[in-house]
């Protein structure tokens, strides 16, 4: 399984805007975009336009970041979206928003998408009572995400609900926190993607 080994916080710089690679830190003064808000590294600034290829690169690389997938890994769900009928940029989407780990952090059971992968891959997470260690697994309409039967799953799980109650959910998941437990309702449409990206420019990079 790949690995994404850089800093968040350098990442977030790079892209110049908040990826919530840390969860909840990001909306705080200890926010590294927010105290040094350029580019990370030495001769960081340049002259001149940034090019139609650097633009599309950008949109491309923020995506990929956004959800903490390696590069292989997105080129696969570019190739599966290419291949399905429908709109290939809301269909690439919709691949990236239905993996487990998003879930995960979006049911409120991590306070990031790091946290939710490492989550995942330590086996505190089930889908419809089997237990599921891929970050990568892609959820459909009807399955229900629990965390393991252990007492150390369920206390972590319970401590970020209790920390993230703020937090809206998306309308195509249903949370029920007595339990634990979110079900998966349907597909997301685009409203329902958090995703601060132009994906139509992410196509185009992607198809050259």
């Amino acid at each position: 399984m790949a690995r994404v080994v850089q800093a968040a916080c350098r990442i977030c710089r790079r892209e110049g805007l908040k990826l919530f690679l840390k969860g909840d830190r990001c909306e705080t003064a200890k926010c590294s975009l927010t105290k040094q808000p350029y580019p990370p590294g030495q001769r960081t600034f340049r002259r001149g336009k940034i090019s139609e290829y650097g633009i599309r690169l950008r949109e491309k690389q923020k995506l990929k970041r956004f959800y903490w997938v390696g590069e292989a890994q997105f080129r696969r769900y570019f190739d599966i979206a290419g291949r399905t009928k429908g709109n290939t940029a809301l269909t690439l989407l919709q691949l990236l928003e239905r993996r487990l780990d998003n879930v995960v952090f979006l049911l409120k059971f991590a306070r990031s998408r790091r946290a939710a992968r490492q989550l995942v891959v330590h086996g505190h997470v089930t889908v419809n009572g089997r237990l599921v260690d891929r970050p990568s697994y892609l959820v459909k309409p009807g399955d229900v995400i629990r965390p393991v039967k252990r007492e150390v799953s369920v206390a972590i799980v319970r401590d970020c609900l209790q920390q993230c109650q703020a937090k809206p959910l998306p309308s195509w998941l249903e949370l029920r926190p007595e339990a634990p437990e979110g079900v998966i309702l349907s597909a997301p449409t685009r409203d329902d993607i958090s995703a601060p990206v132009q994906e139509q420019l992410v196509i185009e990079f992607c198809s050259r």
